[in-house]
């Protein structure tokens, strides 16, 4: 429990420093996300959450 936590944060963290550093990009990349279809995001989330999995079993298998 501890390390989803940690990660959580890191996410946190990760997440504002981008919108901290670069606002105007952010904001377009969010308004490309909200013109893509549902399905095409589905996808693109299934993909860097496979990515990630596959990240964090190389790092900490």
């Amino acid at each position: 429990m501890r390390d989803l936590l940690t990660a959580l944060a890191l996410v946190l963290v990760i997440e504002g420093i981008l919108w901290a550093a670069f606002p105007e990009g952010m904001k377009r990349a969010a308004a490309l996300a909200l013109a893509l279809d549902s399905g095409r995001l589905r996808i693109l989330g299934l993909l860097f959450a496979t990515l990630g999995v596959f990240v964090v079993w190389l790092v900490r298998g």
